[in-house]
């Protein structure tokens, strides 16, 4: 037995007064206790980034969406698609992979003005029937539209 621990035998409360060696009052509380208050110092010492949100949470915004486009904003994007080998001008025409520029929906918005023949994922109604009336086709490569 250690001799402090001797000396002290039948003291009662063995030098601490009578509520410091109750419970976890020795050590300022269990746990976490306290590092808003009288363990602060050592929490910004020892765990600076104990409190605080750290990083993000990423939720999932914009997976599963369609990449579309509309049929004026083909037209108008037109000489940039040639430039990066998804058109080529044939004829009257001009050929566009959309699917070669990342888009899978053609989409019926605009107004189409010029002859084109569009290979494309998939088409809405309205896409396939304006570049029709303009002299075009729409080839799809999957059903449902």
């Amino acid at each position: 037995m250690v001799s402090r621990t001797r000396k002290l035998r039948g003291s009662r409360t063995h030098g601490r007064g009578k509520k410091h060696g109750r419970g976890h009052g020795d050590r300022g509380g269990t746990g976490n206790a306290g590092l808003h208050k009288h363990k602060f110092v050592w929490m910004l010492i020892n765990e600076p980034d104990h409190f605080g949100a750290h990083g993000f949470t990423r939720h999932h915004d914009g997976e599963g969406k369609t990449a579309s486009i509309n049929v004026e904003e083909v037209e108008r994007r037109l000489d940039a698609f040639v430039a990066e080998g998804f058109a080529a001008k044939v004829g009257d025409g001009y050929e566009v992979d959309l699917g070669k520029a990342g888009f899978r929906k053609l989409l019926g918005g605009g107004r189409a003005t010029r002859a084109l023949r569009i290979t494309v994922a998939a088409a809405t109604d309205s896409a396939a029937e304006k570049v029709r009336a303009a002299g075009g086709t729409v080839t799809t490569t999957e059903t449902g539209g």
